[in-house]
């Protein structure tokens, strides 16, 4: 979404790296070929970048990447982590004696292995110096139109958050709502258990596919524990998205037979998603399921169930 977010206003030229060549598998869902990696990157731009955006990575420890992290703070890069990307931060030695938040599931444990942080839950995103850091999943639209206005001025992030249906971004939040309860965890065991249930979710794709619709309803189909999420293509070939992102197929259409349902995306408001998948979910599969994945998503929804 940041990618989507930032692509869109025009305010920056931006880059979607891997750190090394072929195809990164995102989670819960999607399978995209990053357009280059981050020693071209550098090769290009040896001055390093003005913003780096940090995902959560299933390996923080890296020492690849975060050798890289450093190297790009140190020639002055502001460096936004999206949700437990702050474990990257974290472990970059970037969060030191700052202010920073993460994933509600995550702020126990990052305050005890990072006590010289203080970490807060009542804020969807926040800047401290060069850093800034975000809650769960959902909060890096308001934090991406944040460094809009940043980079571009307040005109610029209006008039992107207009286009793409966002509200607003408001870095208010109650975060210490967000917490697992009795009710979620059989909702997780309930779902996992009932295999005979589990679905093949399809979501069809084309060249020119809105980035932030697409993530939004990938990852809540994707954190059921009922469903998966696969993209579905007419062709084998890489289907390039609105910003240039390519995104490898899951699925050929002549194979989906095997999808049990299709979820179309949006054709307006990419921002709202969200809204749309949660309701379909709460319909196929109870309130219950549609409250978990809002839950992991760390969504504060507008009329929650």
């Amino acid at each position: 979404m940041p990618f989507a977010v930032l692509a869109a206003s025009g305010v920056a030229e931006v880059h979607a790296l891997g750190t090394r060549p072929g195809p990164i598998q995102l989670m819960p869902a999607l399978t995209v070929a990053a357009p280059s990696t981050i020693a071209e990157f550098d090769a290009r731009h040896p001055q390093g970048a003005d913003l780096v955006v940090l995902p959560a990575v299933h390996e923080p420890d890296d020492p690849v990447l975060l050798d890289w992290i450093r190297r790009q703070a140190a020639l002055g890069a502001t460096v936004a982590a999206i949700c437990d990307g702050a474990w990257l931060a974290a472990q970059a030695g970037l969060a030191r004696g700052r202010t920073a938040t993460a994933h509600w599931y995550s702020l126990d444990e990052l305050r005890e292995r990072f006590p010289d942080t203080r970490w807060v839950s009542d804020r969807r995103f926040v800047r401290d110096g060069p850093l800034l850091t975000t809650a769960g999943v959902t909060a890096s639209l308001p934090a991406a139109l944040a460094l809009v206005e940043d980079l571009g001025g307040r005109d610029a992030a209006t008039a992107t958050a207009r286009r793409l249906g966002a509200g607003g971004w408001d870095a208010r939040h109650e975060g210490a709502t967000f917490a697992l309860g009795p009710r979620h965890v059989a909702t997780a065991v309930g779902n996992w258990l009932a295999f005979w249930g589990h679905e093949r979710i399809g979501i069809p794709i084309a060249d020119g596919v809105d980035e932030i619709a697409l993530a939004l309803t990938a990852d809540a189909l994707g954190r059921t524990y009922r469903s998966s999420a696969l993209t579905v293509s007419p062709t084998e070939a890489p289907v390039t998205t609105r910003h240039g992102l390519r995104v490898l197929p899951d699925v050929v259409a002549p194979d989906a037979a095997s999808i049990d349902r299709i979820q179309p995306l949006p054709s307006a408001e990419p921002a709202r998603a969200l809204d749309d998948v949660l309701t379909t979910l709460q319909r196929i599969y109870g309130e219950s399921t549609a409250d978990l994945v809002a839950l992991q998503l760390e969504y504060p929804q507008p009329n929650a169930h």
